[in-house]
């Protein structure tokens, strides 16, 4: 039985060498977009660290496993006539896995979108072979919106991208 807490908390300096430490691993880069840099730097843990600080109001955030950060989670709100909507994107270090934080990070991140930032609706470009991260959102309610058929270009490899979405309560 799992009784591992789960937070989401701000990223701060401090946490600039775990960060790097954790996302610096090709399994986890292998399910990342490529803007993300591997290998991954302090520096370059430093960049993004610098960057979720200057969020107003706060969508970036480190995730919390029994006092220990293990991972990052963020919502990507969209501008212009999709304002009211946001992305979401998250990794779990890979020591981390199978201890389901990932979906209870989701679940935080998710009533924080709806709620707080008053979104009417979250999505979720998933992989083809990132299985666990579909079945995180979909234990938290996300409905798989359709396969966009070789969409992805990951490692030369060719891919589908499962999509993802939930939405707020008024817009069911």
């Amino acid at each position: 039985m799992n009784t591992q807490e789960v937070n989401l908390r701000t990223l701060s300096l401090s946490d600039k060498s775990k960060l790097a430490q954790l996302v610096n691993n090709k399994n986890i880069w292998n399910n990342l977009r490529d803007y993300i840099p591997y290998p991954y730097e302090e520096s370059d843990a430093e960049t993004f660290i610098n960057f979720t600080q200057t969020q107003d109001p706060p969508q970036s955030f480190g995730i919390e496993c029994n006092n220990e950060l293990c991972g990052v989670i963020s919502l990507i709100v969209q501008n212009d006539v999709y304002k009211k909507s946001a992305e979401i994107g998250y990794w779990v270090g890979q020591s981390y896995w199978g201890n389901g934080i990932a979906t209870k990070a989701v679940k935080l991140i998710t009533q924080y979108g709806l709620k707080k930032l008053n979104l009417i609706r979250i999505y979720a470009g998933i992989f083809e072979n990132n299985i666990a991260s579909m079945r995180a959102l979909e234990k938290n309610g996300y409905q798989k919106e359709g396969v966009f058929r070789k969409a992805i270009i990951k490692n030369g490899e060719t891919l589908d991208e499962h999509r993802y979405f939930i939405l707020s309560e008024n817009q069911e």
